[in-house]
């Protein structure tokens, strides 16, 4: 059971990657609206939303210069790393 939940919380880590990515990629508008990027990114967003916004209401993003750094995934990241490593013992 313990290693079934690991399993995914490190599935979810894998996809947490792709969404940070990919909106990256998204936000330097050089793709279509319609392009299947973005769709993957709204499936990858429908995923992963729901565990960052609790964080960002508690530590909104980090302004460096002009630009807002969100931090959120990086604090659900060490969460989700701390988890798994308690779980392994």
């Amino acid at each position: 059971m313990i290693g079934l939940i690991v399993d995914l919380l490190y599935l979810f880590l894998l996809v947490l990657i792709a969404y940070s990515i990919l909106s990256w990629v998204t936000v330097s508008g050089r793709l279509a609206y319609d392009s299947p990027v973005f769709k993957i990114q709204r499936v990858l967003a429908a995923i992963c939303e729901p565990v960052l916004r609790p964080v960002r209401r508690i530590m909104p993003p980090v302004r460096v210069g002009g630009v807002g750094l969100d931090l959120s995934v990086l604090v659900v990241f060490l969460v989700i790393d701390v988890v798994i490593s308690v779980f392994l013992r």
